[in-house]
């Protein structure tokens, strides 16, 4: 689908299990980052079980995207372009 080397830098509000990880891995889309905004416990532990290299950001309610800095309650993040926004809705 996706050519030339390029990976997506995403970011699932309301990521709950993680879903969106699970469609693009069956569809072979590559990612560089994968930023998850997840409250629910549980739903942290399925996500980081089956994909560890979830940045997990918090409440989606403290998340603050400009000029390539994600602000959130974990910290600041220098992600650049975000390619892919996703939101599991409802929250």
């Amino acid at each position: 689908l996706i050519k030339g080397g390029f990976s997506m830098n995403v970011l699932s509000l309301c990521d709950g299990m993680s879903c969106g990880q699970i469609a693009l891995k069956k569809l072979n889309i590559p990612v560089e980052a994968y930023y998850a905004s997840e409250i629910k416990d549980i739903a942290i532990k399925v996500t980081l079980d089956n994909f560890p290299n979830t940045i997990e950001i918090g409440d989606v309610n403290k998340v603050h995207y400009s000029n390539g800095i994600l602000s959130t309650e974990k910290g600041d993040f220098n992600v650049g372009k975000i390619d892919l926004v996703m939101f599991g809705s409802p929250c």
